[in-house]
């Protein structure tokens, strides 16, 4: 009499499908049959099946294409966790690998022309994908990126720097120059002005002060009756008006120092831009295919936004949770007078009320509606840089 199969319920199934769900030995897995199996018995079976047979008869009539296929699917999916996960920073490799077979659809490495992942190390510095070199602790990699949009934004970044230097050094030449005047002035006032001893040559005589004034040549002689005669009763001097108000000039008034600092602030915010722009609490638009015909051109909430570049995002029809790159999604416009979020630019962050739509410009216009900034109003906002808040 056979064996009764255990229950769905029972302690044992639940048993079988956690270990079923979880990882297995990789040298139990097969990956022309995509099959994975949980002892080697099981996998002798399998190699031994009619199935296993056909698909090594199939591999047979080509075996390099086959292999090829596998190497450059794992090497596709290992390089895109290496860019997305680690970017540049440099990295363990046996930390990279690990991380890849954690998902359990990977290709395995056994079923490509690398043996060990020491080869595949060695491979991609020999090949220019990575900056590859050897520690006591092992070997380590750092991805090179030849994108051209990222070569151009560090060719950007490097430009600003070097122009933010530059106007330092202008700066600290301009300050040393000023204070080298100040020097050369004192030093050629010291060598002018000669002092002597104030004497007088009898009891009687009244002492004088020659007052030099820019337009008079006569020196005027003080007396106690004229310094008295030149104040008021009120304690103060009578003092001639010349001129306009210090700080006009034909009229205009000079700014101060605020406002150029508010004006240097102004340049900077529009210069303040960045790649990434997702945020949590925004709407945002679905535009991939490769997520399926459900999904593609419905709206979804951003949920979660993990590094800069991916979101966690809840569709609003279904309710489905997914997991989507910033370049599937896009912005949301809302109607006017609602609620928005501006991502990107100098105003980054701040809630604002969206005003008027400019199609022939593509940009709309906002107000301000939170932060210190809460009232002012912005023109030429391009659609990508605001979405609806949720």
């Amino acid at each position: 009499m056979g064996k009764e199969k255990a229950g769905f319920l029972t302690p044992k199934a639940i048993a079988n499908r956690i270990k079923a769900k979880g990882l297995q030995k990789l040298r139990w897995y097969c990956q022309m049959c995509q099959k994975q199996c949980r002892d080697e018995n099981g996998f002798k079976c399998h190699c031994l099946s009619e199935s296993h047979q056909r698909q090594l008869l199939l591999a047979s009539e080509n075996p390099e294409n086959f292999m090829d296929f596998y190497s450059n699917e794992f090497l596709s999916d290992f390089m895109e966790l290496l860019s997305r996960r680690f970017g540049t920073k440099r990295v363990h490799n046996n930390m990279v690998y690990n991380e890849y077979i954690s998902h359990r659809e990977h290709v395995h490495m056994n079923s490509t022309k690398w043996e060990t992942l020491t080869d595949l190390t060695k491979w991609l510095g020999r090949e220019g994908y990575c900056k590859v070199d050897e520690t006591p602790k092992g070997w380590y990699i750092q991805y090179i990126d030849r994108d051209p949009e990222t070569i151009r934004r560090q060719q950007e970044l490097d430009k600003k720097k070097k122009q933010d230097v530059d106007d330092e050094e202008r700066a600290a030449k301009f300050i040393e120059e000023q204070v080298r005047r100040g020097k050369e002035g004192l030093e050629e006032q010291e060598e002018t002005s000669v002092y002597t001893e104030l004497k007088r040559e009898s009891e009687s005589q009244l002492v004088t002060f020659s007052m030099g004034a820019g337009t008079s040549s006569s020196s005027a002689s003080l007396r106690p009756s004229a310094l008295a005669s030149a104040i008021q009763p009120g304690g103060s001097t009578k003092r001639k008006e010349k001129g306009p108000v210090v700080g006009e000039k034909d009229g205009k008034k000079k700014k101060s120092a605020l406002d150029d600092i508010m004006e240097m602030e102004e340049q900077k915010r529009k210069v303040q831009r960045s790649d990434y722009w997702l945020h949590p609490g925004i709407v945002v638009k679905v535009i991939t295919k490769k997520l399926g015909d459900p999904y593609f051109k419905k709206k979804a909430v951003v949920q979660e936004v993990q590094g800069k570049y991916v979101a966690v995002v809840r569709m609003t029809d279904s309710g489905d949770k997914l997991k989507v790159d910033q370049m599937h999604v896009e912005t949301v416009l809302p109607a006017l007078g609602r609620k928005v979020l501006v991502l990107n630019g100098g105003y980054r962050g701040l809630e604002a009320v969206f005003n008027a739509i400019h199609e022939d410009r593509f940009c709309v216009s906002i107000t301000i509606d939170s932060g210190p900034l809460k009232g002012r109003k912005l023109d030429n906002i391009p659609y990508e840089d605001i979405s609806k808040l949720a």
